[in-house]
């Protein structure tokens, strides 16, 4: 890559925008040599190359690898301009000359209120993400361990969800494994491991990886923020985009990472404006880049574990115990597919028992014998993509029929596919295999026949259970464990002294002031839609509540 390539990723700034730029940065001089940042920095500021030239670097262990090249009007910088997450490539001067310097506070404010700069600026910004995802950037992060390890499977889906520059380095493709774990200087007892430029974290959760690439929950002291979003599905991430957007200082938090149900859907292609379709994992990556470009901050993963009310404020508990105290909070949790009730199922998730379809699953069944249980969208869609992957897929379903159940372009491509088996009135018995899930036992609940099936990956997408355990009381739910919103609420509370006289606001809780949409809001619909719209509707509530309560 270099300031010749005219792609997207590496527009000339004119001169009224460098004008502009300098009215809230610095000009530089710069000389050969000289670091305007290095990997493992906090997010750096903005920097324009006026003369000279500075190239970006990814040092490792063999040495300095030039990634980019950036001369005059060329501007530094990826996604983690946004993101904030810590710099993982190092950016030096090649060429001496002259730097603009725009402090990062400035630039993301611009980002916010110039739409023009704003526009070229961010479609750069996440090309250069993809690019730097598919060349030798990505050799920054390396993650290594086995795709049969639930441990490794979670950090590489993060690092996917997150969509970080990295490199899995899979243990099953290694034929020594303990001899090239000790020739990078880890063992066994290691992995998985994750090398960044800054640390190697051995046995690494994501929570790990997370902090220090700088991307989870900072707590500030003395700092109360507009808007508290828990949860990150299309509903939380919707919310986010439209409170940013309003001006609100908006937090969101989940405890995986932007996504939920949907971010785990192969293809959604019932969604308004994608004709032909869209990823579950590409629609909630551009709605979480939104939200952040508007200035919404998003940590993942971030675990919240309580809320509660205190003078007047309600504070957002964390599963570390810290506190975040905000104005007004949206619970957009939304729902988790229900286990299967068999034996050993612990053992195997994360080893061949999935509850998402996506890239990094089918890489890991690709080619194999696939189960997938259930007879919603979700399992159609999920029978549908691994089969498409090259993987011979039974569709285990309890009903007798999918029209009750499935859309009807869905049952179609089901039906008409020659790699998809449906298997009607049939239900999951067993699970067996030695490291990794091997058989599956299923059984027709109605002739009571059992077989044992060969398979590499069984997905389970049954039912729908409320992500509202952490919520432990704080606000009402219904029998279902759904959180109960405005007409819903029973009038004892409706009409109680807790809202003082006033109608619950449309989605508010039994809780002044916190809202609940989306899926784990009972009454809900379910859909992709109609979780955007109502976390997009709550932002208006929200300021309504707080131009009251403020």
């Amino acid at each position: 890559m270099s300031e010749n390539d005219q792609s997207p990723a590496w527009p000339k700034l004119d001169d009224r925008t460098i004008a502009e730029l300098e009215t809230v940065g610095e000009v530089r001089p710069v000389v050969a040599h000289q670091f305007l940042y290095r990997a493992g920095d906090p997010t750096p500021d903005f920097f324009v190359v006026l003369e000279g030239a500075a190239e970006i670097v990814r040092e490792d262990e063999t040495g300095d690898q030039v990634v980019a090249t950036h001369t005059a009007r060329n501007f530094l910088g990826e996604l983690n301009l946004v993101t904030g997450q810590r710099a993982y490539l190092t950016a030096r001067v090649s060429q001496p000359g002259r730097v603009l310097k725009v402090p990062l506070a400035e630039f993301r404010r611009l980002m916010s209120t110039d739409p023009d700069f704003s526009g070229l600026v961010f479609r750069a910004l996440v090309e250069r993400r993809k690019i730097l995802r598919a060349s030798g950037g990505a050799g920054a992060i390396r993650i290594i361990g086995s795709r049969f390890s639930p441990e490794t499977m979670a950090l590489v889906a993060f690092a996917n969800r997150a969509r970080l520059p990295h490199t899995w380095i899979d243990l099953e493709d290694i034929d020594d494994a303990p001899v090239f774990l000790a020739s990078v200087g880890v063992r066994p007892r290691d992995v998985p491991v994750v090398f960044t430029p800054t640390a190697t974290l051995r046995n690494a959760t994501p929570g790990e990886f997370a902090a220090n690439l700088g991307l989870t929950y900072q707590p500030l002291p003395g700092y109360t923020s507009d808007l508290v979003v828990v949860g990150t599905g299309p509903a939380g991430l919707s919310a986010s985009v439209y409170g940013a957007s309003e001006g609100l200082e908006t937090l969101s938090l989940d405890a995986v990472g932007p996504g939920g149900q949907a971010g785990a859907s192969s293809r959604i292609e019932n969604y308004v404006g994608f004709p032909d379709g869209v990823s579950g994992d590409d629609l909630v990556t551009r709605a979480a880049i939104q939200a952040m470009r508007l200035g919404a901050k998003l940590n993942a993963p971030c675990e919240v574990a309580g809320l509660r009310l205190e003078e007047g404020f309600h504070v957002v508990v964390l599963a570390d115990q810290s506190e975040v105290p905000t104005k007004a909070v949206i619970i957009a949790t939304g729902a988790h597919y229900r286990r299967l009730d068999v034996d050993n199922l612990e053992r195997f998730e994360g080893s061949g028992v999935y509850y998402a379809a996506t890239e990094l699953e089918a890489r890991v069944c690709r080619g194999n014998n696939t189960i997938i249980v259930g007879g919603g969208n979700s399992a159609g869609q999920a029978a549908v993509y691994m089969a498409q992957q090259g993987s011979p897929v039974s569709l285990v379903v309890r009903r007798s029929a999918l029209t009750e159940t499935m859309s009807r372009y869905l049952i179609d491509r089901v039906e008409a596919h020659e790699r998809i088996e449906v298997l009607y009135r049939t239900e999951v018995r067993g699970l067996a295999g030695e490291s990794h899930l091997e058989e599956v036992i299923v059984e027709n609940n109605e002739s009571g026949e059992r077989r044992t099936m060969a398979c590499q990956g069984l997905f389970s997408f049954i039912g729908a259970v409320p992500a509202t355990a952490w919520l432990n009381g704080c606000v009402l739910l219904d029998r279902s464990g759904f959180v109960v919103t405005d007409r819903s609420l029973p009038d004892d509370i409706a009409h109680g002294p807790e809202f003082g006289g006033r109608e619950p606001l449309p989605f508010e809780t039994s809780v002044p002031g916190v809202f609940a949409v989306g899926d784990v809001r009972s009454g809900s619909m379910k859909r992709v839609a109609s979780a955007v719209g109502e976390g997009s509707s709550a932002v208006r509530q929200v300021n309504e509540y707080l131009s009251t309560h403020t």
